[in-house]
């Protein structure tokens, strides 16, 4: 396939955006780009000094500390996906976990963070060629890829995924705090006031509840070679 496409993939939380993509990066040859990993580095980094915690979160100080944060994706030949990296060190693991997922979208909702990250998305996609996921990528980093995807599940089966997920690591979390994450994350994801969860209108909608991982790959692997037969 030489006509290289950009594919965004927007959605709610836990709908497997990242693992769509990275399969349909690793088929493609094209670069993928976790967005969600950059905003759970900020997080993180928030979480680290002190900035955010249930009942705090001094906005400000992070704000000015974002010229201190570099953000960087670094391919790990083992595992066959980039890792991410904040201020040259590893966070993959411990940016996923239900911790940072609580924090997550009051970070992601502010305004200059989201301008900064932002920036830097448009960038790394300006040669095509690349699936980034997330949730504003079709309507505001990249409004005109070729081909938009916005995927949905009901809160219960994300929260079952996400549960299983934890589990699988070793993570000592209750199936109800996970469901009460992903709730609370739909409702600040699609009421915030800078870049709300939307679906583009241009998007093709994806119910992935009764899909499992190879179907829905398929479905989009077929969208994706329509896309670029009408290039």
């Amino acid at each position: 396939m030489d006509k290289k496409i950009t594919i965004a993939i927007d959605g709610f939380s836990s709908t497997g955006k990242s693992t769509l993509a990275k399969q349909l990066a690793k088929h493609l040859g094209y670069v993928y780009v976790d967005t969600g990993a950059m905003y759970r580095a900020v997080t993180f980094f928030a979480m680290q000094n002190g900035y955010i915690n249930p009942d705090f979160f001094d906005k400000e100080t992070l704000l000015n500390s974002l010229s201190f944060i570099k953000l960087q994706f670094k391919f790990n030949p083992d595992l066959g996906f980039a890792e991410m990296y904040l201020n040259d060190v590893n966070v993959e693991t411990a940016i996923r976990t239900i911790e940072v997922s609580n924090f997550v979208s009051k970070v992601a909702e502010v305004s200059q963070v989201r301008a900064k990250l932002v920036e830097q998305q448009k960038e790394m996609g300006k040669d095509k060629g690349i699936v980034m996921d997330g949730r504003d990528i079709g309507t505001v980093v990249f409004p005109d890829a070729e081909l938009k995807i916005f995927m949905t599940a009901s809160a219960t089966t994300r929260a079952q995924r996400r549960f299983d997920e934890l589990q699988q690591k070793g993570d000592d979390v209750t199936y109800e705090a996970v469901l009460k994450n992903v709730e609370e994350r739909d409702y600040i994801d699609t009421h915030r006031v800078d870049s709300p969860l939307l679906k583009a209108e241009d998007a093709i909608e994806i119910d992935n509840s009764y899909l499992n991982r190879e179907e829905q790959f398929q479905v989009v692997l077929e969208l994706v070679n329509d896309s670029t037969k009408t290039l």
